[in-house]
C-alpha cells in the first residue's frame, strides 16, 4: 500500500484560491480571454501568481504560503487589481458569483488542456455544465493524525460557511430557488460532494489507493471533494463556499474558515472532542443551505437540535472573535455581521431579478461590487 506523504505545516498558514470570470459589458455575458488576460498580467506583473482554469472565461487569483486573513487578501486585491487592469485594456469587465445566471454552458469552451478534455469525454452532460465558481483556502496543519479529525469537525459547519457565501441562484435563464445552484451542480461529478468521515490518514490512503485501481481518479489525479487534504501543501482545503462577488465578503470567509480551522486544531491539541454530524446530517445541512442560503434552519447536534444558521453566524462571530484577534483577523471576521445585514450574494441577484425581469442587472451589479466593495 503506497503511503501519501502529509508535508506538515509548522503552523497554521493560509492560502486562498479566487474564481473570476470576465465579462462582456455589451452584453453581460461571459468573455473567452481568460488566456490574453493572464499573458497581460505575466508580462507586466510577473510576481502575481495567476492560473489558467476549466473554463476559457476564468481567471484564478492564488496567493502564496500567507500568515494570516489580512496577508492573503492583500495579495488577492493586488491580483485583482492586475487583472482588471488587463481586462480592461481588452474591453472587459471582471465579475464573480458561484455561477453565471443566463451564460449558455454549450458556447463556454474549456480551457485547451488534455485533462481537461478528458474531464468532458468522462463526465458529458453534468462535466460540460460547469460554468460554476468557487473559493478554496488552505490552511496549514501540523499532523497528519489531526487531518481528518479536523476535517470532520469543519463538516459541521458546511451550512454556515455555504450559506454566508451562496451567490448561484440563477441557471440558464432560470430563477432555481435555490441560494447555490452551484452546489448542486458541482456534486454530480464522480469525483466531487462530501467526503466520507474517514478515521485516521491510514484509511484516507487505502481509500485513495482504491480510487487509483478502480480508474476513479485518472481523469483528475485527485478527488475534489467540499473538502480534502492537500497533502503536497500539508493543507486542509476548505471548498464548499461560492465565488464572493467582491473582495470584502471574501476576507469575511477567509477569516472565518482560518478561525475554524485553527480553533478545532486547538481543541484537537488539548485532548478534546471534536464534533461531528451523522453522514445523513450533514448531507441534509448541505441540502438546507444551497436551497434557503441565510434562511436555512440547520441540525447543530447529534440529537438533532436545529437552529437558524443566521443565529448560528452571529454567534459563532462572538466565539471566534478572541481567536480572530489573535490570527490578525478580528476586522475580516467582522464582516461576517455586515453580510447579515446586506444580505448575501444570492438574496441580491435574486431582488434585481424579481425587479427587472432580467439577469442582466444582477451581472452587472455584481461586476460594479467588484470594483467598489473592497476590504478597509
Amino acid at each position: 500500500m503506497p503511503e501519501i506523504p502529509f508535508k506538515r505545516s509548522p503552523h497554521p498558514t493560509l492560502g486562498v484560491e479566487w474564481e473570476v470570470a470576465l465579462i462582456d459589458p455589451a452584453t453581460y455575458d461571459l468573455a473567452h480571454k481568460a488566456a490574453e488576460v493572464i499573458e497581460i498580467v505575466e508580462r507586466e506583473h510577473p510576481e502575481i501568481h495567476l492560473e489558467r482554469e476549466f473554463l476559457q472565461n476564468t481567471v484564478e487569483l492564488v496567493t502564496g504560503v500567507c500568515e494570516s486573513a489580512p496577508q492573503a487578501v492583500a495579495e488577492l486585491e493586488q491580483g485583482l487589481s492586475a487583472v482588471r487592469e488587463a481586462a480592461a485594456s481588452l474591453g472587459l469587465r471582471v465579475w464573480s458569483s458561484g455561477s453565471h445566471p443566463f451564460s449558455d454552458f454549450r458556447e463556454n469552451p474549456v480551457s485547451v488542456k488534455g485533462t481537461y478534455n478528458e474531464i468532458i469525454e468522462r463526465t458529458q452532460y453534468w462535466g460540460s455544465q460547469m460554468l460554476i465558481w468557487g473559493i478554496h483556502v488552505h490552511v496549514g496543519i501540523s499532523h497528519e493524525d489531526k487531518v481528518w479529525p479536523i476535517i470532520n469537525a469543519i463538516m459541521t459547519k458546511y451550512p454556515h460557511l455555504l450559506a454566508l457565501t451562496a451567490s448561484s441562484p440563477g441557471w440558464d435563464g432560470v430563477d432555481t430557488g435555490y441560494a447555490s445552484n452551484r452546489t448542486m451542480l458541482y456534486q454530480q461529478l464522480p469525483t466531487a460532494g462530501m467526503p466520507y468521515q474517514f478515521g485516521s490518514w491510514q484509511q484516507w490512503e487505502e481509500y485513495m489507493h482504491d480510487q487509483g485501481i478502480s480508474g476513479v481518479i485518472n481523469h483528475t489525479g485527485s478527488m475534489h471533494f467540499d473538502v480534502r487534504p492537500a497533502a503536497k501543501w500539508g493543507t486542509i482545503e476548505v471548498r464548499i463556499s461560492d465565488a464572493t462577488s467582491n473582495l470584502r465578503e471574501l476576507s469575511a470567509v477567509v477569516a472565518l474558515t482560518h478561525c475554524l480551522v485553527v480553533h478545532y486544531d486547538r481543541m484537537y491539541e488539548r485532548g478534546e472532542e471534536l464534533p461531528t454530524l451523522q453522514p445523513w446530517h450533514v448531507a441534509e445541512n448541505k441540502w438546507r443551505a444551497a436551497r434557503y442560503g441565510m434562511e436555512a434552519l440547520v441540525i447543530t447536534s447529534r440529537a438533532t437540535d436545529e437552529a437558524w444558521v443566521r443565529d448560528e453566524l452571529a454567534g459563532l462571530v462572538e466565539e471566534l472573535m478572541p481567536l480572530a484577534e489573535e490570527l490578525g483577523c478580528a476586522e475580516e471576521l467582522a464582516l461576517v455581521s455586515e453580510i447579515l445585514e446586506r444580505g448575501a450574494g444570492y438574496a441580491r441577484q435574486r431582488a434585481l431579478y424579481q425587479e427587472t425581469g432580467s439577469w442582466v442587472p444582477a451581472v452587472k451589479a455584481a461586476c460594479d461590487e467588484m470594483d467598489g466593495l473592497l476590504p478597509g
